[in-house]
């Protein structure tokens, strides 16, 4: 059985995209862009967000798990910087980790993400370019932010294919385009 949901339409570095629209909490409705499985969209970001970057000098990517893992491998592709994935669950051979807090605007509850001992190697005392696929309320941004701080990098960038909700506080944000709320 298929549901009728409405759609926000888009074009994303030149692919035209349908976002359906999904209730996160009462009266407030989101885009939801998922770039899983959708290569022809991976692939026109990550190119398009390699040429948007080429200004800044970064030695490492870093995103959150999990949907954003194939922007940031088909970039890492495209740019040839390493890319690094904060983990959202621990798990024991990840060594001893440096962790932050978030809340997510999806699920509306508490996460962690973790660095990973093997990665803190790989990006210590680096320059760091955050990268989401959508920035939303900044939750997870802040708690990459806290992680990367903690590591001894710097951040030099923070990059999405979108960013969402007001427009203004995401002007420092390397975007390809931007995405309203929508309200009852």
């Amino acid at each position: 059985m298929t549901s009728h949901r409405s759609v926000y339409p888009i074009n994303i570095a030149g692919v035209y995209r349908e976002l359906t629209l999904f209730e996160v909490q009462a009266g407030l409705r989101i885009a939801v862009l998922n770039i899983l499985g959708d290569t022809e969209l991976v692939s026109a970001c990550a190119e398009a967000l390699t040429e948007k970057l080429a200004a800044y000098n970064y030695d490492v990517l870093v995103t959150a798990e999990a949907k954003s893992i194939p922007l940031a491998h088909a970039l890492s592709q495209v740019s040839g910087k390493p890319y690094v994935v904060l983990r959202k669950h621990y798990r024991s051979y990840m060594g001893k980790t440096i962790q932050a807090e978030t809340v997510s605007i999806t699920t509306g509850q508490s996460q962690h993400l973790y660095l990973d001992e093997k990665d803190l190697a790989l990006i210590q005392g680096k320059n760091v370019v955050l990268l989401d696929d959508v920035i939303s309320t900044g939750s997870t941004l802040e708690g990459m932010q806290k992680i990367i701080q903690k590591s001894g990098s710097q951040v030099v960038a923070l990059a999405a294919i979108l960013t969402e909700g007001d427009q203004e506080k995401w002007q420092d944000v390397i975007s390809l385009g931007h995405l309203p709320l929508f309200t009852d």
